[in-house]
């Protein structure tokens, strides 16, 4: 016999009941959902947003605060950096400055008592003529004068390599002519000659190819360009040029 469920539909549970008030429910709690989670996914990417805009006006106002600091600093930084050329130019100055008063000295110290110097030129740059004073690569000194004759010539020569610095010793010429006296005062390099008994007049250059080179050029004027605050540094290139007459007796006197 065919079982008959007596019970009515509206009444009736379990898996296989009829719906009472069909899927509109769940349609409408679905959107619900959806629009919930839309607005919070909205709301989350506003408020990333808004944080990122704070975060770019925070970094816009550290960026101006850190260019105005660099600005109120920056003559600090220009003076440090000026400080520093003026340093090395000095420096480079002073390296490649030349003692002509040890040399001066020293000359006066060795100059035999039978040599009279009539003309003494010192050269700062490197020679750049032909002969003797040809491939000087450092300062020099050329001294013409007077000598009691040739032995005394050679023996000035040998005690000017005893001057500290001293590369070589270039005799230009050295003649003899031919008495003393008056005689002694005609050619070149004679001025002078004619008040002693000198015989041989010489002409000679005295090279320091060793000593470095005065700094040629105006690098202190372009690290400094305020006259004012620039120190008077010795003028490089020049010649130095004195006409002196040196004479033997003081050490023939000592």
């Amino acid at each position: 016999m065919r079982p008959v469920n007596l019970i009515p539909a509206e009444l009736r549970r379990g898996d296989h009941a009829p719906l009472r008030t069909g899927p509109l429910p769940y349609i409408v709690l679905g959107a619900l959902a959806l629009a919930v989670i839309g607005v919070t996914l909205l709301v989350l990417a506003g408020n990333d947003v808004s944080e990122r805009k704070a975060e770019v006006a925070q970094l816009h106002r550290e960026d101006a605060i850190a260019q105005a600091r660099a600005e109120r600093l920056a003559p600090y930084t220009q003076f440090a950096a000026m400080t520093e050329q003026r340093v090395n130019t000095v420096r480079e100055l002073a390296d490649s400055r030349f003692d002509w008063e040890r040399v001066m000295r020293e000359l006066a110290l060795i100059l035999p008592h039978d040599v009279w110097l009539t003309s003494l030129d010192a050269n700062a740059t490197s020679g750049s003529s032909e002969g003797a004073a040809g491939g000087i690569t450092g300062p020099s000194l050329e001294l013409s004068g007077c000598a009691a004759g040739q032995e005394a010539v050679a023996g000035f020569v040998t005690a000017l390599k005893d001057i500290e610095g001293v590369t070589r010793v270039g005799l230009e010429s050295s003649a003899v002519s031919g008495g003393g006296g008056g005689e002694g005062g005609g050619g070149e390099g004679g001025a002078g000659c004619e008040s002693r008994d000198f015989i041989a007049q010489f002409q000679m250059i005295v090279a320091f190819d060793a000593a470095p080179l005065p700094i040629v050029g105006g690098s202190a004027e372009e690290v400094a360009p305020e006259p004012e605050s620039t120190e008077a540094a010795p003028e490089a290139g020049g010649e130095a040029s004195t006409e002196t007459v040196a004479t033997g007796e003081g050490a023939e006197g000592g």
